[in-house]
């Protein structure tokens, strides 16, 4: 033995074999189903490791098994950027898709025979990647929005079945990425205690895993029963990987990685469709809560043939269950207060467990709708909820329906400002009237003016608006550009880092283009298209606010409706007032002048991209191509004048192809915005 606080030769070897002899019996335990030892002795080899280590500190490592739960709490989770993007899955919600799917892969891939799939259940979790360096646990990221996600490593680092170390010859670099989930046995437990405590119980077991592994406090993570499977590799260095899938899910377990014990190879649409059946009739009694079955082809040969669409790979897809009903009762019916004004009946539901979730709300879209259905308060309904669409209210039970039941009647005043409440004379919408003065419609006029395709705001999202709003620091767009620093940092979870990116974003948001302007400011009607219409029309805002309603039905596509809707905004001192503070704030755009049709060269055409551009992000071209005069559509239909087709294009090319609408490659797009003329007759 070593002097106090200077160990041995001997004791570094003791606290070198009790970490492989703990990791070693967690493999047994998680990975293999099969331990060894009792819980008291694997108990009893924690306790002496803790001790060794609390009586010698220098030995105390990150990776210990002892260290599992260390680091302080944090006051915000860093930025993780993913070496390969985190895509998602398409769906197939029935058996006609999935046997669509199987017949473009063999289509894609030019075989008749049957292609080889490898089958597993589609957990109900949370993505996570987790990167290992020569074995060691370095870093576990959410997946984010695919390519930027969350810095969570002192929280995965609590998960039990997770090891810190790699089993054997470990490559230099492994990211392996899985789904974090909380078993349902635990979610049960987790939420009878929480009841005992008179604490918020979680409406589901993803909700549970979802807020566990988002704690700030890594201490509150480790007491919550978490669980991991993985089911691909990402980034990896130092190894050469195996040729299939089902041989990369044996290598992950080799290393100690938890994979599904379900999955299984099978072989074409039939063998697809078979486990599904299976799976959906086992489903209840899985420890873990699912939503599907997924199926990837098996050989990576064939995946890297088939490449992959903008967001998804062509080689996988995601089988979903049909969309769950059940019964539950109105027990009251409230209006929510849209961007616009719009009032939407919100059913207040008796709580019911459907399509995987606790379900008390569901939307009755208007007041048509209700009338269509018949629906009452205290009815008894069918709620339908389909992955994560939102719950409806299905049909209504007459045959239950109680004597005292109570007609949903649409209230003359809006229920948040007191605003008088309109009905569009065609349409089956009613409208709060207050404008900014509404404070619902406050928040979602400022989560529309910060959007990715309005002024770009990056931070400012649905969470900090709320917080914005209910603090009184913002009312209208034009006081987001007078925020301190101070004052966002002084709010829940932003901390002065957040604080000064939200502060740099708004700084990088004042320079815009009209077009971008004009759709950020969320005029009734008016989307991207009308908007860079307007832009490129009136050249200049004073023009348009100018306007009258027969001069704003000069622009292309704008009818009388749209035209008085934007003559009505720009006519109502409040917006006029907002849109001046924004320009002093020095919110601005390059001055442009009434573009003339004979200056718009693509007029009249309608252009729609698909698959990625090497050259240009896809926003950009379709950006040129508006300011040209041409549409940019979302669709293809027989009045799409071409395609463009870039890289991995998916089934708009497919659409174009039948429809026989041109399509042309990113070099004739090119072509077209350089030299500003349509395409000739021969696509160049």
């Amino acid at each position: 033995m070593g002097k106090a606080g200077i160990p041995s030769a001997e004791i570094r070897q003791r606290v070198a074999d009790l970490r492989r002899e703990i990791e070693y019996h967690n493999y047994r335990y998680y990975i293999l189903d099969d331990p060894e030892i009792p819980d008291a002795e694997w108990d009893r080899l924690l306790q002496e490791l803790r001790k060794l280590e609390e009586t010698y500190p220098s030995l105390v490592s990150a990776d210990s098994p002892t260290q599992r739960v260390g680091a302080a709490p944090t006051d915000e989770f860093a930025e993780v950027r993913h070496r390969i993007p985190m895509l998602s899955l398409d769906n197939a919600f029935s058996e006609d898709e999935l046997r669509h799917f199987d017949r473009r892969v063999r289509e894609r891939l030019g075989v008749d025979s049957d292609v080889e799939y490898s089958a597993e259940p589609k957990l109900d979790g949370l993505a996570l990647s987790v990167t290992y360096e020569r074995g060691v646990l370095v870093q576990a990221a959410t997946r984010g929005d695919g390519t930027t996600g969350e810095d969570v490593t002192v929280n995965v680092r609590t998960i039990r079945s997770l090891p810190l170390h790699l089993r054997g010859q470990a490559p230099a670099v492994l990211e392996a990425r899985g789904e974090v989930f909380m078993p349902i046995a635990g979610f049960e437990r987790l939420n009878a205690e929480a009841s005992k405590k008179g604490e918020k119980v979680f409406a589901n077991p993803r909700n549970a895993a979802a807020g566990s592994l988002r704690q700030l406090d890594p201490r509150i993570t480790a007491q919550r029963p978490l669980d991991i499977f993985f089911y691909s590799i990402g980034a990896v260095e130092g190894i050469e990987l195996p040729s299939s899938h089902g041989a990369t899910l044996e290598l992950l377990r080799q290393f100690g990685l938890r994979v599904s014990p379900e999955i299984r190879k099978v072989r074409g649409a039939s063998g697809c469709l078979d486990y599904y059946a299976d799976i959906d009739r086992r489903r209840a009694s899985l420890a873990y809560q699912i939503d599907g079955v997924v199926y990837k082809v098996d050989s990576i040969a064939a995946q890297r043939e088939l490449g992959f669409v903008s967001r998804a790979p062509r080689w996988a897809i995601a089988h979903k269950f049909p969309a769950e009903e059940a019964l539950t009762v109105v027990r009251d019916v409230e209006f929510q207060v849209g961007r616009t004004g719009a009032m939407t009946p919100v059913a207040r539901l008796e709580p019911v467990f459907v399509g995987g979730v606790t379900v008390s709300n569901a939307t009755l879209h208007n007041m048509d709708e209700v009338a269509r259905k018949g629906v009452r308060i205290g009815d008894t309904v069918v709620v339908r909820r389909a992955g994560d669409v939102i719950p409806e209210v299905a049909r209504v039970m007459l045959e239950r329906r109680p004597q005292d039941s109570q007609d949903i009647v649409m209230p003359l005043w809006c229920p948040v400002c007191a605003s008088p409440v309109e009905r569009d004379a065609e349409a089956a919408v009613a409208r709060c009237t207050g404008g900014y003065r509404c404070s619902a419609q406050r928040k979602e006029r400022l989560r529309h003016f910060a959007s990715r395709r309005a002024l770009d705001i990056e931070g400012v999202g649905e969470k900090l608006v709320e917080q914005l709003v209910e603090a009184g620091l913002v009312e209208s767009p034009a006081d987001l550009y007078g925020l301190t620093l101070e004052a966002l940092s002084a709010l829940e979870r932003m901390g002065p880092k957040s604080a000064e990116n939200v502060l740099n974003a708004l700084e990088r948001s004042k320079s815009t283009t009209l077009a971008r302007f004009l759709f950020a400011l969320g005029i009734r009607d008016v989307g991207e298209a009308t908007a860079t219409a307007l832009a490129s029309h009136f050249g200049d805002i004073d023009a348009l606010m100018a306007a009258d309603i027969e001069a704003a039905q000069q622009v292309q596509d704008v009818g009388p409706v749209i035209a008085a809707h934007v003559v009505e905004f720009f006519a109502e001192e409040a917006n006029r007032r907002v849109i001046e503070r924004l320009r002093q704030a020095g919110v601005s755009w390059p001055s442009g002048k009434p573009l003339e049709s004979a200056a718009q060269p693509l007029s009249g055409l309608t252009f729609v991209l698909t698959g990625s551009l090497e050259s240009m992000q896809r926003e950009e071209a379709e950006d040129a191509l508006r300011a040209l005069g041409a549409k940019a559509a979302g669709s293809v239909s027989k009045k799409t004048s071409y395609v463009v087709a870039g890289r991995d294009a998916g089934s708009k090319l497919k659409k174009a192809e039948e429809l026989g609408v041109p399509v042309l490659d990113e070099t004739a797009l090119k072509n077209i915005l350089s030299t500003q003329r349509p395409p000739s007759s021969d696509g160049r």
